[in-house]
This record gives C-alpha cells, structure tokens and sequence, in this order.
C-alpha cells in the first residue's frame, strides 16, 4: 500500500495439554511453549510493529511461588526484545543453577515465563498511544489466583463512553476511558462477580475457604462471565484472556469483523488472528485450522477440556474485506486467490483504458502487498493477448508466412518492476517545502523499461489518502516519460472512516471525500454539506440503533467514475506531464473476490454495528467543525 495505513493488532494464545515433560521427551525442551509463541508473534508482526506483549500462567503451583510472568516492549523491534529479555533471563537462571538444566520440575517452579498457557500480542500505536502502559496484555491482578485477569485484543468499541459508565454505575472508578481498560474491566466485573456467588453456594455445603478455592476454579463458568460482560460492547473484536488458575479464551464479535483461528490436537490448543501463522508454526494443513465463527468463544478450562460456546448471537457475517486486500499475509491460501482475483476483475477497465492496446504497455504494481493482484491482473492481461494473437492468426489465415507467424507469437506482456520502495526516509527538516522533497524520493523507478509512447498500468491494493501517490509515485513514474499513466485500485473507493481497529479515522483525510466535496462545489451543491451536518447533528442524542449514515448524501450526486476522474486530478500536479487515470475496484468485483468477508463499510458506508453510524457522523461534524477529535 503506498499510503502508510495501519491495523491494530495480532494475537497469539497457546495451552498446552500435556505436562511439561512430555515436550521435553519429544521435542527436547520444556521451552516447547515459548518457542511456538515466539514464531507465532513474528508471524504475525505484520500486524504491528510498534508493540509486543508475552504472558504465561504455571498450571498448580504452591502457594510462594510466582505463577503470572508479563512482559511487554515498544521498542523499536518489539517483538526480538521481548523474547532476548526472556532467553536472558532462562539462561541466567540455569547458568546459576546447573541442577535446573534437565529438571523440568525445577525449571517449572523456579524459570519465568516457562508454564502452559500463554498469550502473544502485536500492535501499531494509533490515535498516537504508543507508550509501554498502552501495550497488551493487560493485567488484572488479585490475591486470588481464580480472580487475575489477563486480556489482549484486536479490537475496537465504538462506544467507549458508554461502556465507561456501566462500570460507574457498577460503583466502579475507571482510572480512564481507553476501551481496553472499560472491556478488562466489565470482564473482571463478573469474574468476581461469579467467583463470589460460587463461594457463597460452597460455603453452605461446608468447604472452607481453603477448600472452596480449587472447587471454584473447576466450576467457573466462563461462557456465563463473557455473556454478561460482552452485553453492551459494539465493535469489532477478537478478545483473548487468561485466569490466573489457568482457563484461557478467545471471543469473537457477533459480524465476525475481526479474524480469529484456532487448532487443536492432544497437545496444543491454539488461537491465532491469521490461519497461515498456525499452518507454518505447527506443521498443520490448510483443513486443519478452524475459522472461530461470530459471536462465540473458544474456551479451555483448566482441565484442558475445550469446548466453542456461543456468546452473542451472531449478526450478518461481515467480516473484514482489508484483512483479504491489505492486512492478513498472503500465504494464506484463500486470501492468495482472492487477490489475485481482484486484479483479474479489474482487467476490463484497464483494457479500455489502454484501448487494448498490450504491446504498448507496460504492467507493475506498487510494491510490497499489491504483487499478488498484480499477478491476476496479469494473468487476465495475457488472456487478452492471446486473444489478440488468435485472431490475428486467423485474419491472416490466407496468407500467413513463417516469418509473420513468428512475429505475432513472439509478442510478449511487458512486465516489469518499475516501483522500488527505498528504506524509509527520515524527514530531519521540518520545514514544509524540504519535507515535501524528502517525500517524494521515498521511491524510486526503474529506467529504461518504459518508451515515451508507452501506457504505464500501475496496480496498488488500495488508495486511502493518495499522499505518497500525488508527492512520490506519479511524480517518478512521470520520470520515464509514458504516454498514459493509469493507477489502478485492487479496492473500491474508500470513502468513509474505520471504527472497528484501522487506522483510519478522519474523512478529511480521504481522498475519495475531498473529491466529493470539489465536485459539490463544481457543481454549484455545496449547501449539502451544511445539511448533512445538520441532519447528523438532530441525531446526537438519539441511541446507536437509530442513528442513521447522513454522510452518503455527500456522494449521491455524483457516479463513481465521476469521483474517480477527480481523484485523478487531485493526484496530479501541473508539472506532470503524462495523463493520469485512476481506476477502481467496484464493490460489486469486491465481493465477488471475497465471497466470505463482505465487510465493506469503508467502501459503502453499511457499518455492521449501530455505533458504526454515530462514529462516521461525528466525523463528519469533527470535519465540518473544523475539530481534530478522534470521532469514537
């Protein structure tokens, strides 16, 4: 993606099944847990870069002996400080004691962080949190081993607000309003809640405390805690937590927005935000891994019985489309062909772009994650030239030479890799003009693949703000003097804001907006624009569910090729000399690519949840007011 847009989040949990010495027989060391979980974070730190989280709980310890290990890091390479601290501190733990060297017993009660539940976590630092208190996991913590709480998430509420009031009226006091804190907070509500309640029953039976507090551990209910805390939530999430006794789940939204997948054999349960992080990790296949569906939770108590349980009913399944163009890696084996099938559906509007004319131009793509559409649009591309190979053939069937045969079958698609990231520079001078320069060298071309009469197809998986498009790329694709410079989008117009755990929260940001408003004005129907807000503000104090998206109206003039036309210009600046074309993927090809994951808010403004409608309104009113809030 050209523009810098960032995900939130990526989880990791591993429970082991089998006691320690089974790991160490087999594989050789009792370290068998930390290690998959160090894989299975840097598998995922595509996900996010600026933080990492570890946790792991020790199953039966004594009472005196430490069972809770966290460590978290926002270093620059979060994830490789984490686990160096952790190796440090094992092998200065057996260099001091040789007799832990081959004795798991000692290794489990005297080691950190070795134990058989843990929990990973990845993040980007949005909305600009980025200090070492805002990285997951979160800890809860109590004498009662039955009441710590540990909890990490790709997740994001729309109605923080609200969330933090339900605890004021449980006669909680919040030490702030971060939805983290609210949703670890409601979770911990009814742990204790549900711990209490079931001491009191046992109590009547005659155990003691001491007695009770084992009793109360095999019978806690966690599908009953998730049900009543997860009640008012609103948002898009894939919720992991740990009890201190050693219970672990993870709980997915009801629209199945955020992506979760699990395994499970007789030794490990694993959940994972990406399935091709667990199928390279464990060594599993494809079929092997289980998507987790909406609305429910995988639960392993501490017996190791797992069981999926359904939290909240399920919504419209709307899962996440950017997960399949942009966030999720590649590898995986359903993302890889809808990808590809993104650009292959674009091929007709390219075609007409270039009035089919393959053998002068040139196809790329804007490096790293749009390769893959790159491939399908390609492909479709040579389908094109065979066909024109074909027919050329047979309209000059009759007198067809050797020579001329040859000449129509040598005819090749030029592909080239034109687009060449270079290391991200680092803008020491602040002053606009010099930052702009700076910008725009941020890639580089490769000269000499493209004539001056050429057409040049470039393809990017998706167009946020078109920054770096209009300061870098145009600018240096211009360099090599096509004829015809045609961008094209692997995603439709992204027109509306994220709430759900993108980065993408302000509409004046988007470029597909700014092209609205420059149309309204053209158009001489810029009073829409004060209507709108009007009208978004006669809804301020109605509830989410009926809340309404008034921001559509800023588009409904216009087609979306008249948008796309003026996001071509607005891309362009008068220096550059070639035409510039902008094409996009239409919502209808989107969902054709990804049948499963209908999640198109971004695009078309149908956010999956009733909070989805306040949050783009009070964008708009931000936009309008000329505030800088975050709108949820």
């Amino acid at each position: 993606m050209s523009d810098a847009l960032k995900h939130e989040c990526g989880i990791a949990l591993i429970r082991l099944l089998k006691p320690l010495d089974y790991y160490k027989e087999k594989y050789g060391t009792a370290f068998y847990g930390v290690n998959k979980m160090y894989l299975m974070m840097e598998k995922q730190h595509n996900r996010g870069q600026d933080g990492a989280g570890f946790a792991s709980i020790k199953l039966n310890t004594i009472p005196g002996e430490r069972y809770i290990s966290r460590i978290r890091s926002n270093k620059s390479q979060p994830i490789q400080d984490i686990f160096e601290q952790i190796n440090q501190r094992i092998n200065d733990e057996i260099k001091a004691n040789p007799e832990y060297a081959d004795d798991t017993e000692l290794q489990k009660r005297h080691i950190p962080y070795l134990g058989e539940v843990f929990l990973g976590h990845v993040r980007y630092g949005t909305f600009g949190k980025n200090n070492i208190e805002s990285v997951h996991p979160f800890l809860r913590q109590n004498n009662w081993m039955h009441r710590n709480l540990i909890v990490a998430g790709n997740f994001n509420m729309t109605n923080v607000n609200r969330l933090f009031n339900n605890l004021v009226e449980l006669g909680q006091h919040p030490k702030e309003r971060a939805d983290t804190v609210t949703v670890m907070e409601k979770i911990g509500h009814f742990l204790d809640s549900e711990v209490r309640k079931l001491y009191k029953k046992l109590k009547k039976e005659g155990y003691s405390k001491v007695e009770a507090s084992p009793v109360i551990a095999e019978k806690l209910n966690v599908a009953k805690i998730l049900k009543k805390s997860s009640k008012n939530w609103d948002g898009g999430y894939a919720m992991a937590g740990l009890m201190g006794h050693g219970d672990s789940f993870v709980l997915r939204d009801p629209a199945g927005i955020r992506p979760a997948y699990y395994y499970k054999d007789d030794e490990v349960v694993v959940v994972a935000s990406e399935r091709p992080v667990i199928q390279t990790v464990f060594n599993v296949n494809f079929e092997d891994v289980t998507e987790l569906p909406p609305g429910h939770a995988i639960i392993t108590k501490k017996n190791g019985k797992t069981s999926i349980k359904k939290i909240i009913e399920p919504l419209e399944r709307k899962a996440c489309s950017f997960e399949r163009i942009y966030f999720s890696r590649g590898s995986d084996a359903e993302i890889y062909q809808e990808r590809k099938m993104l650009g292959r559906l674009l091929m007709p509007e390219v075609l007409k772009s270039i009035d089919h004319d393959t053998l002068k131009t040139v196809f790329s793509f804007i490096p790293n994650t749009a390769e893959t559409s790159f491939y399908g649009m390609v492909e479709a591309a040579q389908d094109e030239l065979n066909k024109q190979k074909n027919e050329a053939i047979l309209e000059e069937k009759e007198t067809l030479t050797d020579a001329r045969l040859q000449e129509i079958l040598s005819h090749r698609l030029r592909t080239e890799k034109i687009a060449i990231k270079d290391v991200k520079l680092r803008t020491f001078i602040t002053e606009d003009s010099s930052r702009d320069d700076l910008v725009a060298h941020v890639y580089d071309v490769t000269y000499g693949v493209v004539k001056p009469d050429d057409n040049l197809v470039i393809i990017d998986d998706s167009i946020v703000r078109g920054t770096t498009l209009k300061k870098s790329i145009i600018k240096m694709m211009d360099r090599l003097k096509p004829r015809k410079i045609i961008v094209v989008s692997s995603a439709p117009q992204i027109r509306y804001p994220d709430c759900y755990g993108i980065d993408m929260a302000r509409l004046e940001d988007l470029v597909a907006f700014r092209a609205a408003l420059d149309l309204l004005k053209e158009n001489d129907k810029f009073d829409i624009v004060e209507k709108v807000y009007n009208k978004c503000k006669e809804q301020v104090d109605l509830d989410d569910s009926e809340v309404q998206n008034f921001v559509k109206e800023i588009y409904d003039p216009f087609t979306d090729e008249e948008i796309s036309n003026k996001i071509s210009e607005l891309l362009c600046d008068e220096e550059v000399n070639a035409e510039v074309q902008v094409i996009y993927q239409s919502v209808e090809n989107l969902h054709k690519a990804c049948p499963k994951n209908l999640g198109d808010w971004y695009f078309t403004g149908d956010y999956p949840t009733p909070g989805g409608n306040r949050v783009v309104n009070r964008a708009f009113m931000n936009f309008f007011e000329g505030k800088k809030d975050r709108a949820y």
